[in-house]
């Protein structure tokens, strides 16, 4: 077993892999014999089970193999876009999904607050409807019916999906009416996750969106040090506000399954299960 303080940092080293590793209690890593390759399998993150990989392709791919029969196809390898390309050619129960660019900055943000802040539940409708119309593909989201048990890092209970914290938001100074939002879903203690970013198809060009998406991203750089968000590659829009803001991209990709993976014999190849607790403390 490799040791676990070896383990640590390379988990820690990763802003992906860390975000990934954010559910202690539910979260599993694992890692090869020689500590090279790291996986981490985390339940109902960003609304989806995902196994975030680390490390060369050679010693991940026999990694990866061997979570996958103890964890299930329902985990989707997430990972950077050559390593999950490499896993695709490797494994023949695996399809790529399009990619899309993981973003993200470590230095603190300025943020003008006027007119941005955090909204209450009682303003979920109001994000839902706006969500409706300009962005309604987006995981993050309230619902007016449910309630959710307290979150470790929310200052308040949000209803929505399960993982939501917190929405921001400001209102289009010529209407009052909100005008753009964004969320802190899925954050990690040291990564704050943003999601579910619109702004009003009217409200647009008045620097709106950017104005929310300035404050979220201080703030998770405040809460937890790092502020990661994720992008599709041709949102043109988007990528540019982000470089603006500072967020470095990243090239990412997922997999999905097309099959079960199949395989009656054991890999040679040895993994271990570290427990997250010892690992992330």
């Amino acid at each position: 077993m490799p040791d676990v303080r070896e383990v640590d940092r390379l988990t820690t080293a990763d802003p992906l892999i860390r975000w990934a590793a954010q559910d202690l209690a539910r979260a599993r890593a694992f890692t090869d014999s020689t500590g090279s390759a790291v996986a981490v399998a985390s339940p109902g993150l960003s609304m989806r089970d995902r196994l975030a990989v680390q490390g060369p392709a050679e010693a991940v791919i026999p990694l990866v193999r061997d979570v996958l029969r103890d964890v299930g196809p329902t985990y989707r390898p997430l990972g950077d876009r050559e390593l999950i390309d490499a896993l695709v050619a490797a494994l023949p129960g695996l399809r790529p999904v399009a990619g899309f660019g993981w973003m993200d900055r470590t230095q603190p943000l300025a943020a003008d607050h006027s007119g941005v802040g955090w909204l209450p539940p009682a303003a979920a409708p109001g994000i839902a409807t706006l969500l409706d119309g300009a962005f309604p593909d987006s995981y993050a989201r309230p619902s007016p019916t449910t309630t959710l048990p307290r979150k470790r890092f929310a200052p308040f209970d949000f209803p929505g999906r399960p993982g939501v914290r917190r929405w921001a938001g400001v209102r289009d100074p010529r209407t009052g009416r909100l005008a753009a939002v964004a969320a802190h879903a899925w954050s990690a203690p040291t990564v704050g996750f943003i999601a579910g970013v619109a702004t009003h198809s009217a409200a647009r060009g008045q620097g709106l969106g950017r104005a929310v998406c300035t404050y979220v991203i201080a703030e998770a750089l405040a809460d937890h040090g790092t502020a990661a968000l994720v992008v599709d590659d041709d949102n043109e829009p988007a990528l540019r506000l982000y470089r603006a803001l500072g967020l470095a991209y990243r090239p990412l990709r997922a997999a999905s399954h097309c099959c079960r993976v199949k395989g009656e014999q054991q890999s040679h190849f040895s993994s271990v299960v570290i427990c997250l607790h010892q690992l992330l403390s």
